[in-house]
């Protein structure tokens, strides 16, 4: 795993749908799975979205918390 695919689950907002302007890290899990059963979307979108489901699967979303930056 590249550890600049991390950083930008917690920079980069989900540019679409209902979530659209969240975090992708903060996408709720029934969103994730959604996508899991329907298709990720092509290239690094997809990507990170394939990334994150599979840490909300796995209850690795705490991995996440030192890279974010302090509000």
């Amino acid at each position: 795993m590249r550890s600049e695919l991390l950083e930008k689950l917690v920079s980069m907002h989900m540019p679409f749908g209902k979530y659209e302007g969240r975090l992708l890290a903060d996408l709720p899990g029934h969103y994730l799975g959604w996508f899991a059963r329907e298709g990720f979307p092509r290239g690094e979108l997809g990507t990170l979205l394939a990334l994150m489901y599979e840490l909300d699967h796995n209850n690795l979303r705490g991995l996440l918390d030192p890279l974010r930056r302090p509000s």
